[in-house]
């Protein structure tokens, strides 16, 4: 009778025990020759054109695509390596507005073997292509402090050298949020042990081979996180909402970035993560989401696969070439009488000439999150606004309550593509 228990539980142990492919991993390097750097996977060049996410990993090979940046976690790993995809494994080196503190050698100790832990137990994974310790460790509040505490640059260098004993196979980066000349100093002089630097940028994408130049970072790179223009980057309303670029005129800067920086910047750039493979709300369920919520794609999708293939795919997204509020435009600072009949009206082509579908809705300003949207919700749409909302030209009511609101419409193509855009305005008596 005792042994059937114990029996159960080594059942059970075995279970909850994440099974690694038996597949040798993928020896990947970085060769620097005549000053230029390229990435080597088992001998062989291997350019980086990868996603943030771990969504659509189908249409994303499907349309060129060759890497993910995602977590350790096993089944992630098992459904990229099926597709012949890699991943950029992200380990969970914490940053210090998660609440890190790099003045406690405990803290840092279990950290560091936490870390540890997980890459002895994925180094072997055929589908990992490097390691990227934490994510904007960099990034702080700035109302709460006003630098980093260097410390955390002491425990990245230490974690990327013991990495390298115990697994020789796979680069180590870590992540920051843009760059400036102390970041780029305290990297040089506190973290000899990367073998490249990973960055997340958005507006000034353009500007980073210049400045990595500039600063004195001598390896290479890759960009991690990259896409439209950032909603800390663009005009404001007077009521300080920022202002977001339709889904056409984003499609036209993912093109022109990856085009003038990550394509160009032969010799130092290993390639890119663009953010972001499924639909994500922050300040926006559409700001930086490259699908909507049920899958559909923007034209900055169909950007990617031109970047990745050299082709454009068999039918297009519909292009959106503008909006109007009343004659106003988002960048005018909209104000409305609360309850008041508004009309609004999109200009929208399909390249194709498939009958568009439209849809609006009036959603209230949303909460902004202090990092990454973490957590934020969409706001609900407010209803009862608009009696017919399939149409080209817009006939509502503003909502009755005053405060900030957007109206964001969408146009469909029925062969799952999207195009979209939004106005803020303000509901004042």
């Amino acid at each position: 009778m005792r042994i059937l228990p114990i029996a159960f539980l080594l059942l059970l142990l075995l279970a909850a025990r994440p099974v690694l492919p038996q597949d040798k991993p993928a020896r990947v390097r970085i060769e620097q020759k005549n000053g230029a750097f390229r990435l080597l996977r088992n001998g062989q060049p291997y350019f980086i054109m990868g996603a943030v996410g771990s969504d659509y990993l189908d249409k994303l090979k499907a349309y060129g695509g060759n890497s993910i940046r995602t977590n350790s976690k096993p089944e992630v790993l098992a459904k990229a390596h099926a597709l012949g995809l890699t991943a950029l494994v992200n380990l969970p080196v914490r940053a210090e507005r998660d609440g890190m503190n790099y003045d406690d050698p405990e803290s840092v100790r279990q950290q560091h073997e936490k870390v540890l832990g997980i890459v002895r137990n994925t180094k072997n994974h055929p589908a990992v292509l490097m390691w990227s310790l934490g994510n904007e460790l960099d990034f702080i509040q700035a109302n709460v402090k006003e630098h980093y505490n260097v410390k955390v640059w002491d425990a990245v260098n230490a974690l990327a050298k013991e990495i390298h004993r115990l697994d020789p196979n796979h680069p180590v980066m870590t992540v920051v949020g843009s760059i400036d000349q102390e970041k780029i100093t305290d990297l040089v002089t506190r973290c000899p042990e990367l073998d490249l630097l990973g960055v997340n940028e958005y507006g000034d994408l353009l500007r980073i081979p210049e400045w990595l130049r500039q600063y004195g970072w001598k390896k290479p790179y890759a960009v991690t996180e990259w896409g439209p223009t950032g909603f800390w980057q663009v005009p404001k309303t007077p009521w300080k909402a920022p202002v977001e670029e339709t889904s056409s005129t984003k499609a036209a800067k993912y093109r022109e970035r990856y085009e003038k920086t990550i394509a160009a910047d032969k010799g130092r750039c290993l390639g890119s993560y663009v953010f972001l493979w499924r639909q994500h709300q922050e300040r926006t369920h559409t700001w930086f989401g490259m699908f909507d919520a049920e899958g559909r794609e923007t034209e900055a999708v169909e950007v990617m696969h031109h970047a990745w293939t050299g082709k454009w795919p068999a039918n297009r997204v519909p292009q959106l070439d503008s909006v109007k509020l009343g004659r106003q435009t988002a960048y005018d600072g909209v104000y409305l009488a609360p309850a008041q009949a508004a009309t609004a009206e999109v200009w929208v082509r399909d390249p194709d000439g498939d009958p568009v579908q439209y849809h609006w809705e009036v959603l209230r300003e949303g909460t902004t999150f202090p990092y990454g949207g973490n957590g934020e919700p969409k706001p609900p749409s407010v209803p009862g606004l608009i009696g017919n909302p399939g149409v080209r030209q817009l006939s509502f009511q503003t909502p009755a309550e005053e405060g900030p609101y957007r109206l964001f419409v969408y146009a469909y193509d029925g062969h799952g593509h999207f195009a979209t855009a939004n106005i803020p305005f303000f509901v004042r008596r």
